[in-house]
């Protein structure tokens, strides 16, 4: 599946309104959804550092970063339901 940084940014938007509602959450988490959440949150930053640094990119470097972008998303997207389901 292609996504362009278009559809990237907006995926991390809707990671960050999830991640902002379980950090609330996490308080009353289980230590298997803590250390869950902790590989998550390092994810995080990388993705976000990436995209933030993705609109210098040009061409098909940045198709493929946004190709790699969108499978790390994808990825914190599925763990944030984990935790999500643990709480």
């Amino acid at each position: 599946m292609s996504r362009t940084m278009e559809q990237v940014r907006k995926l991390v938007e809707e990671l960050k309104t999830q991640r902002d509602e379980l950090r609330v959450k996490l308080n009353l988490a289980r230590a298997d959804a803590r250390d869950e959440w902790d590989e998550l949150e390092r994810k995080w930053e990388h993705v976000r550092s990436r995209v933030e640094s993705a609109g210098h990119e040009a061409g098909e470097a940045a198709h493929e970063v946004g190709e790699a972008l969108g499978l790390v998303v994808d990825e914190i997207k599925k763990g944030y339901e984990r935790v999500r389901r643990a709480l």
